[in-house]
């Protein structure tokens, strides 16, 4: 039996050990330029969020209690637990009224089964504000034509 490490040593051991090397570095660097490319921005995850909460959430009842620019703070109740958060409504800003404060009082909501703190009142395939408040900005719209 050979001693170990004696392969090397011989012509046809040398190129295994060269090839091994070239295929553990081609893999490595595969792996970075995977990792480094299926990297998301923070808008591209919170779209994800928002579009996997409007096809596997719950409904529920909600109450927008303020609007601050196109920040939507609302309150719910789920199980016993009380709710308060907010949704940045920035991407549907033309789905909003001029007049934003008309948008407080009770709206639709979906939430995560297995997280109900994970939760939205608006996304790019649904929404849970109530219907007088798009006519209510139709309507606005038709004013100014």
């Amino acid at each position: 039996m050979p001693p170990i490490g004696a392969s090397i040593l011989t012509p046809g051991g040398a190129a295994e050990l060269s090839f091994l090397t070239f295929l553990a570095i081609l893999l490595i660097a595969g792996g970075v330029m995977l990792f480094l490319g299926s990297r998301q921005t923070a808008a591209q995850r919170e779209k994800r969020r928002r579009l996997t909460l409007s096809k596997t959430g719950r409904m529920h009842d909600a109450m927008i209690i303020d609007v601050r620019d196109c920040l939507l703070y609302y309150s719910y109740e789920i199980r016993g637990v009380a709710y308060t958060t907010s949704q940045d409504a920035s991407d549907f800003k033309d789905l909003l009224p001029r007049e934003t404060s008309a948008l407080i009082g009770p709206v639709g909501m979906k939430f995560a089964p297995k997280n109900p703190a994970n939760s939205i009142v608006i996304c790019e395939e649904w929404s849970g504000l109530r219907s007088i408040t798009l006519q209510f900005q139709e309507t606005e719209e038709n004013k100014h034509s």
